[in-house]
């Protein structure tokens, strides 16, 4: 089973939620989970973006209101 780490980036503004993912990406073996918390109206099209570089693999992004739950498979 892979090993998941929180990131509560709830109450942070573009572009720390990013800065933030990068920098627990960084540290973490290909085959982590990453659930990121965040409520930044950014924080969706920075999450896909992020993917797109081929670091991750955005497995699911959900919103509840303003706050979103992004898992991201570390590649």
């Amino acid at each position: 089973m892979p090993n998941e780490i929180l990131l509560d980036c709830l109450g942070m503004k573009c572009p720390r939620p990013i800065i933030e993912l990068a920098k627990a990406a960084r540290k973490s073996p290909p085959g982590t989970i990453l659930r990121v918390l965040s409520d930044d109206l950014a924080f969706e099209s920075d999450a896909n973006a992020w993917c797109d570089t081929g670091k991750g693999k955005l497995l699911s992004l959900s919103k509840e209101g303003q706050n979103a739950t992004a898992l991201i498979e570390l590649l």
